[in-house]
């Protein structure tokens, strides 16, 4: 009962022919209202900025495929629509240019409002899910500066959140934006992140958010566990392959 919970709202993979890559990247940036236009700004600069650093793009050719697949997707109030950029395939200086440059220029179209952590782990999810890669590994990079707002009717916590991404096999990281809340990167630590290999990395500011990032993502695309993920268990996979609404 517990697990078709916190599952609801995530809905089974479209069949699709997929391409092959390392990494399959959400990284889930704040929108929500403690972030003012300035902050906003210097956030998804700061993903471009980390995406054209030499060392990413070296850690991005570094794995057996060459190449990873990453979107970016905005974050607020729980029970608020998300804002996405299409699916991209990063393997080269070109291809990196190209979604570094979109990012750069992305409008922040949502609603601002509180701070959902649990379901926007949820709807990186099902973008991972509905998407028209595979993996070896999938991570859900979750940047912030606050925790999880009051807990509503129909919502998931944090943790919760979280353990939708867990029982899928996939990686939560978190990036802890110490602005606000100064030891919010141990809230990170004991309700956001989880799965193999997770980390909290910290950024003492949104000016710091770039270099914070830059960090982050090489050590998350480098990255090479020793196991192969393990299969999901049968009732897990009949649970999955339930039609649910989108979140």
């Amino acid at each position: 009962m517990l697990l078709a919970l916190l599952l609801s709202g995530v809905p089974a993979a479209p069949v699709a022919a997929e391409t092959r890559v390392d990494l399959e990247l959400v990284l889930a940036v704040d929108a929500s209202g403690s972030v003012d236009s300035a902050e906003y700004e210097l956030q998804m600069q700061g993903i471009a900025s980390a995406l054209r650093d030499p060392e990413v793009a070296a850690a991005i050719a570094s794995g057996p495929s060459g190449a990873i697949a990453v979107t970016v997707m905005l974050w607020a109030e729980a029970n608020r629509p998300k804002q996405s950029l299409p699916w991209a395939k990063l393997s080269d200086a070109g291809s990196i240019e190209r979604f570094a440059a979109e990012v750069a220029r992305m409008p922040r179209r949502l609603p601002a409002g509180g701070t959902g952590i649990g379901k926007a782990i949820q709807y990186a999810v099902w973008e991972i899910d509905r998407n028209d890669y595979i993996g070896t590994r999938q991570v859900i990079d979750v940047s912030g500066d606050g925790r999880e707002t009051a807990f509503r009717e129909f919502s998931l916590s944090a943790r919760q959140g979280r353990s939708v991404a867990v029982l899928k096999g996939m990686t939560v990281n978190g990036l802890a934006i110490l602005n606000e809340v100064p030891d919010l990167s141990a809230y990170y630590e004991a309700e956001v992140i989880g799965g193999a290999g997770a980390f909290v990395e910290v950024a003492r500011s949104y000016e710091d958010f770039a270099q914070a990032l830059r960090r982050k993502l090489i050590r998350e695309i480098s990255w090479r566990p020793n196991v192969s993920r393990p299969a999901e268990p049968a009732p897990l996979r009949h649970i999955m392959a339930t039609r649910f609404d989108t979140p």
